[in-house]
């Protein structure tokens, strides 16, 4: 059974825009993986460790027959694969390619290393956006938090 899901890319190191190319093409290069919408790519200002280079940022929408847990290790995978090393740098600090997983199937989930939506997703209005514009249903969206 095939389930949506949306993935955002972001990097701010290198050649970001060809981070995040790879990262498409690795993510899509998969069998158990179907791209069916992609948002703008857009700059970000960091947020938490704001000491950083800027970040471009997209969201995917993909239909997947994974379970979210193997999902999520294939976004690891992909970013190891890449060049990213998780252990390096301060947590949420500059980074080659980060690829998250957002939403799945309008899915709750709380478990050690996976929260579903995602646990800041409310905290950021660029990535609710562009998860709208990837065709993510509003009724799986957060509410957005006003600081």
């Amino acid at each position: 059974m095939s389930r949506r899901a949306y993935l955002s890319l972001g990097s701010n190191l290198g050649d970001r825009s060809a981070r995040l190319g790879a990262a498409r093409a690795a993510l899509i290069a998969r069998t158990d993986l179907r791209l069916v919408a992609l948002s703008p790519v857009v700059e970000t200002d960091p947020v938490d460790v704001t000491d950083q280079p800027r970040f471009l940022n997209q969201v995917l929408a993909v239909d997947t027959s994974l379970e979210p847990r193997s999902l999520l290790d294939v976004c690891l995978a992909i970013e190891h694969g890449l060049g990213r090393d998780r252990n390096a740098g301060p947590r949420r600090g500059p980074r080659t390619i980060d690829i998250d997983l957002l939403l799945y199937g309008g899915e709750t989930l709380d478990e050690p290393g996976l929260t579903l939506p995602h646990a800041r997703l409310a905290e950021r209005e660029f990535f609710l956006a562009l998860c709208r514009a990837a065709g993510a249903p509003e009724v799986w969206l957060p509410k957005a938090v006003v600081a």
